[in-house]
């Protein structure tokens, strides 16, 4: 077969293009890897629910963080009670206007500046108990899991106990016994939260333990605890921060719903539970003291888990393909 001259010159080109080396540097920008987190950063930077989601948690920080300026720019402190101009001649709640932007509750307090203060408090029980939780329930979930036999049915046992615990009745119980304060329900909501974290992180230990990675290190003469923490918590700290930004916004309801029990964080300090519940007998003649913080506590919850929904696909390889 005869080739013309355009042909020759053609595949002269091809050689040149296929068989020289592509110049320095070029190459491993070519094939550079990413981490998993990287890759996880970038699915989650396409999904667009998620950023809202994050960019709502984000102010709810701000305003819980500048809640005294909020009270500072209003002029109203978040005890200060407006018996003349914040109640009604018939002693209701004002409604929202100019000087009370969000209204006024049954003592004539700023609704806006107690919800600003009351996300403090959300905040404080949500992120510190779900660390309590968190904490407990990752050391024994790595010690069931990694150790097993004896070790593990112990811990399964106590597990199931705390499971079985009625916790509204052993609040109840608890405050009887001591004065409500911010601090027992932190606590009470962090030791009895803690075994279901203990059984998601037994499970990824479980699957681990006998990987080649954890035989290598115990040939090796690696204790056990160092493997525990060095080599195979690593490996599970995706589930478990998921699992932690799920774990917020039901830490946030249950103190939420202490506080509207009567057996959470007492009066007069601003809580959005302790709000809702003295709404309710006059919700129908004062409908923004109901709204606005039972709006702030959905839009706190449905915001985490947005994120935190969103998270768990970043971090999972396997959704990857949902991002095409």
């Amino acid at each position: 077969m005869s080739m013309s001259p355009g042909d020759s010159v053609a595949i002269e080109d091809a050689q040149v293009t296929f068989g020289t080396p592509p110049p320095e540097g070029a190459a491993a920008s070519i094939i550079e890897g990413r981490s998993p987190w990287r890759l996880a950063y970038e699915r989650l930077r396409r999904d667009r629910a998620s950023l809202i989601a994050l960019g709502v948690v984000a102010l709810i920080i701000l305003v819980a963080i500048f809640a005294p300026v909020i009270a500072a720019l209003t002029g109203h402190g978040v005890y200060e009670q407006f018996r003349s101009t914040g109640l009604t001649p018939d002693g209701l709640p004002v409604g929202p206007n100019g000087q009370f932007l969000l209204g006024t509750d049954d003592q004539g307090r700023d609704v806006l500046v107690r919800i600003a203060y009351g996300a403090r408090i959300s905040l404080i029980v949500g992120v510190v108990a779900t660390l309590i939780e968190v904490v407990i329930g990752t050391v024994l979930g790595l010690a069931a899991g990694y150790f097993g036999k004896v070790v593990d049915t112990v811990i399964a046992r106590i597990i199931d106990i705390v499971l079985s615990i009625p916790f509204l009745l052993f609040a109840i119980s608890l405050v009887s016994i001591s004065k409500p304060s911010l601090t027992i329900v932190i606590v009470v909501i962090g030791v009895f939260g803690w075994a279901a974290v203990a059984r998601v992180v037994r499970g990824q230990v479980l699957s681990l333990r006998e990987k080649e990675y954890i035989e290598a290190a115990r040939a090796l003469g690696a204790g056990p605890w160092r493997i525990m923490f060095i080599d195979i918590l690593p490996n599970i700290v995706a589930p478990i921060i998921v699992y932690t930004t799920l774990l917020i916004p039901v830490t946030i309801v249950i103190e939420a719903s202490l506080s509207f029990l009567g057996v959470g964080v007492p009066p007069p300090t601003a809580d959005w539970g302790t709000m809702i519940a003295g709404a309710q007998q006059i919700y129908q003649q004062a409908w923004w003291y109901l709204l606005f913080p039972s709006a702030a506590l959905l839009i706190t919850t449905v915001a985490f888990n947005i994120f935190g929904d969103g998270l768990r696909d970043a971090l999972d390889p396997r959704a990857e393909q949902l991002y095409k």
